[in-house]
């Protein structure tokens, strides 16, 4: 019992110090985003990877309003064969920044997904987005955020060292953004 009790025990702590005004943040971002009819793009590696799938699924499905234009979301992740062209054609380093070239528009959003925030091919995807499309760019990162958190527009970190409480919290913001951003817009007349 020990290790189960200290990882749970270390995930509570995280949870408890996770900065709820970042959380709420992104949650007023993505209002703004679904006001200006904006298209979201997430991204992230490994782990983060399935975040982002999980992540666009709830956004375009929990927060659907009767009456409402639907809130627009995509993980570039989840298309392996794209991916491997880029990666295999070119670099690994461009797996997202060539898919939002053909995608993405003037102040559209990207949220990158990574616990260490020092991925290459996310670090140069946040850098296309701001300087080629003027977006905005939200990084879900870990305790220390890397140059992600430095590059970004909006900053959640998970305030642990541990990665698994990081992805962990990751999946959690995501599910705070999406149930927040579900009730402004129902509450929306």
């Amino acid at each position: 019992m020990g290790y189960v009790d200290q990882y749970l025990t270390g995930l509570e702590r995280a949870i408890r110090d996770l900065s709820r005004a970042d959380v709420q943040a992104v949650v007023d971002a993505l209002l703004v985003a679904w006001r200006e009819d904006r298209q979201t793009f997430i991204i992230g590696n490994g782990g983060s990877a399935a975040t982002a799938a999980h992540m666009m699924n709830d956004l375009c499905k929990l927060t659907i309003v009767p009456g409402k234009q639907r809130f627009r979301a995509i993980a570039l992740t989840d298309n392996v064969p794209l991916l491997t062209a880029w990666g295999n054609d070119a670099s690994f380093a461009d797996l997202f920044v060539e898919p939002l070239r053909n995608l993405m528009r003037s102040g559209d959003v990207l949220i990158v997904i990574s616990t260490s925030g020092e991925s290459p091919n996310l670090i140069k995807a946040m850098k296309c987005a701001h300087n080629e499309f003027s977006g905005t760019v939200i990084g879900i990162t870990g305790s220390d955020g890397g140059r992600l958190a430095a590059g970004a527009d909006l900053v959640v970190r998970i305030p642990s060292d541990h990665i698994g409480h990081q992805e962990d919290g990751h999946l959690i913001v995501n599910h705070a953004v999406s149930n927040g951003l579900a009730e402004r817009l129902r509450e929306l007349e």
